[in-house]
């Protein structure tokens, strides 16, 4: 009897030993993820904080200031000017907006100054002299269908940018004075982006609508028997 009850007491501190060592190796296997994961979850943060930093930065609050007699620029209608800065009570709201005259068009837009986010200055003569080389250079030709080149012509007149409205005149620009040579569309929305460019050129020069006429002409190699013809 007392030999049998060793032997359970043997069996009973071996198993002890057993589940002891395999608590230790658990604890050490969880101590060990642990560590691994602790730093990721910190440089995941660390990275999170950088990107809303960034993005605050990036924010623009400030708005621009335009006064009287300022040339804009409203991207559907080309260039204007500022003819007054009036107020105006809305649903209890006071409103302050420009009045702008577009004077190509014979028209006069009323813009709230806090949506004055579609308006822009004249471009400077830096611009203006980029513009130039613009119509200097070979126009892109393309192989795509007219109908889609013409509302990507489109799209850029109508966006407001001098340079995409440089490259529409070029592009769309025949050094002929054959009429024929140009079909009804093509030559509408060519007259389209010159005028509107020519207008910002008369704004920025401060020089005749002739004279800006013979530097354009000029820049293009254009023949200027075009205008006699019509």
């Amino acid at each position: 009897m007392i030999k049998k009850k060793k032997k359970k007491t043997k069996f009973i501190k071996k198993n002890l030993k057993n589940n002891n060592k395999q608590k230790k190796i658990k604890t050490k296997s969880t101590k060990k993820i642990t560590k691994e994961t602790t730093p990721l979850k910190k440089t995941n943060f660390s990275n999170e904080e950088k990107v809303e930093i960034k993005k605050i930065k990036k924010q623009s609050t400030e708005k621009r200031q335009y006064n009287l007699k300022d040339f804009v620029v409203y991207p559907k209608h080309g260039v204007g000017k500022i003819i007054a800065v009036e107020k105006a009570n809305i649903g209890q709201i006071d409103i302050q907006f420009y009045k702008i005259f577009i004077e190509k068009e014979k028209l006069t837009l009323t813009v709230p100054i806090n949506q004055q986010v579609h308006l822009r200055p004249i471009a400077s003569i830096n611009q203006l002299n980029k513009c130039i080389s613009i119509l200097k250079s070979k126009p892109k030709i393309k192989r795509t269908m007219w109908s889609r080149r013409a509302q990507e012509y489109d799209q850029k007149i109508n966006s407001g940018k001098i340079y995409e409205l440089a490259e529409v005149v070029k592009d769309l620009n025949k050094n002929t004075d054959i009429i024929a040579d140009q079909s009804y569309s093509e030559r509408q929305l060519f007259e389209k982006a010159f005028e509107r460019l020519k207008s910002e050129f008369e704004a920025i020069l401060n020089i005749s609508p002739d004279e800006v006429q013979k530097k354009m002409d000029k820049a293009l190699g254009r023949n200027q028997n075009i205008n006699e013809m019509e």
